[in-house]
């Protein structure tokens, strides 16, 4: 018998406060990261910003479908423990050591994967029908810690300094810690865990390289992960630098910052709930996933080519529309995916977005600096603005610069936009519904499986997809 823990049965409220108190307490740190960044790299800041990221993300691109896999046999609770604590760990050292903070933070990318056990966790304790809904409230969670947590920030460290906020986000962390140790029940069931630990785990399904092997068998997973890579990966430079970009390069104060990351948040949860579960109920998975694609688009070309701030604010509408993309994408894995192989497979898709995490910032340093934009704030003073009246720089070169930052202010948001035009293209070839499409192909693999196994002796030989409908005609 295993032992049960928790308050409750295990429900999706759960994996909400859970996702909630731990980008709370990184959104509170959204101004001291910026701080500790230039104090650590005071040039080219957000080069060594993309390098950390870079690596902490590509880590999380191998381990994600590990631990998916695991928490597929061990169990949610122990892995929601692990990457929470992991993802956290880095917050007290940013004070007592910038150097171990950013080491920490690189490290940590090995469990830096909530999100792909809370997935599992929701796909535990909803229906088919329930799921694309319940990825959306999760996103939108996701969304809604954000709506405050940076003013609050900014706020309480122009009130009291930097090490009050941070020593506030660790608590906050320790909360969440202590809240999945003694309130979070465990959502997979007793009969799909082994009786022993370590009974049921093979190399093929617990290694990464195993499970990204399956990305290429699956046709529809493939496609789905292609998609994700082209769309998230802009989408991940974007959230790396887009606070100081409006700062420095567009010219908003502290103030309007924190405004325009409350009202993207506020219409990013409208946007994950009432817009995405009307989508889905008329339109189907594969015309939400591009409807939020086609608005992402939008939204990085107003950021690409935007030099007022009107474009700017109708850029963060877009944002908040595109971000339905994603759930859309996570739900679609999920309803096509074994109850057994919810963590794998929602690890290979969130395994993909934690290697955007990493190439992406790194992505979007290189580009501004290979324009002669250093997003640094101790330099901001040298650096032309695309609002402001005249360059102040006479070299040589600036004119060259000073043209395209004239036409295109913000270089990698539009080049992003092409990217994300690539995935609309990708997820034009996924099948408008493989479930039903598939139905009677797999009653009969499913057939001729029986048939082979019978007559081999009954010796059983059988390879588990990621995707149980993946093999559809497209």
């Amino acid at each position: 018998m295993v032992q049960k823990s928790g308050l409750g049965q295990a429900s999706i409220y759960h994996a909400l406060i859970i996702i909630f108190l731990e980008f709370f307490a990184w959104g509170l740190l959204t101004s001291p990261i910026i701080s500790v960044l230039n104090e650590t790299f005071p040039k080219h800041t957000f080069l060594f910003n993309g390098l950390i990221q870079g690596v902490k993300g590509i880590l999380s691109f191998l381990s994600a479908p590990l631990i998916g896999a695991l928490s597929d046999v061990w169990g949610r609770k122990p892995f929601l423990l692990l990457t929470v604590g992991f993802t956290c760990a880095p917050i007290p050292l940013m004070r007592l050591s910038p150097w171990w903070y950013f080491a920490i933070l690189s490290i940590s990318g090995v469990f830096s994967v909530t999100f792909s056990v809370v997935f599992a966790y929701v796909a535990d304790v909803t229906t088919e029908e329930e799921r694309s809904s319940a990825y959306g409230l999760a996103s939108a969670t996701f969304a809604a810690s954000l709506v405050t947590s940076p003013a609050i920030g900014a706020f309480l460290q122009d009130m009291y300094s930097e090490t009050v906020v941070i020593w506030l986000a660790a608590a906050i962390a320790i909360l969440d810690l202590l809240f999945i140790l003694v309130a979070v029940p465990e959502s997979l069931p007793e009969k799909l865990r082994p009786a022993s630990w370590g009974s049921q785990i093979s190399w093929e399904k617990a290694d990464p390289f195993g499970a990204l092997k399956k990305v290429g068998q699956d046709l529809l997973i493939l496609l789905l992960c292609v998609t994700v890579f082209l769309s998230y990966l802009p989408e991940a430079g974007e959230y790396s630098s887009i606070f100081v970009y409006l700062r420095l390069m567009m010219n908003f104060s502290k103030e309007e910052v924190a405004s325009y990351i409350a009202v993207v948040g506020v219409l990013s949860v409208l946007a994950q709930t009432l817009i995405l579960a009307l989508l889905m109920k008329y339109l189907g998975h594969k015309q939400t996933i591009m409807f939020g694609l086609v608005f992402e688009i939008i939204q990085l070309t107003c950021y690409g080519f935007a030099s007022e701030h009107w474009i700017i604010w109708m850029a963060g509408g877009m944002a908040a529309m595109s971000s339905i993309a994603y759930p859309s994408i996570s739900s679609f894995v999920s309803a096509h995916a074994s109850a057994d192989q919810q963590g794998v497979a929602q690890g290979v898709v969130t395994g993909i977005r934690g290697l955007c995490n990493g190439l992406g910032p790194a992505l979007f340093g290189f580009v501004f600096y290979l324009f002669n934009v250093d997003l640094n704030e101790n330099n901001n003073n040298n650096k032309p603005s695309p609002v402001s009246d005249k360059p102040k720089d006479n070299n040589s070169h600036l004119p060259h610069h000073n043209a395209i930052e004239s036409v295109v202010p913000g270089p990698p948001f539009a080049f992003g936009a092409v990217l994300v035009i690539m995935a609309l293209l990708v997820a034009a070839f996924m099948p408008e519904n493989p479930h039903n499409a598939s139905a009677k192909k797999q009653k009969v693999l499913t057939a001729q499986f029986e048939l082979q196994e019978e007559g081999a002796g009954g010796k059983k030989h059988e390879i588990e997809p990621l995707i149980t409908d993946g093999d559809v005609e497209l």
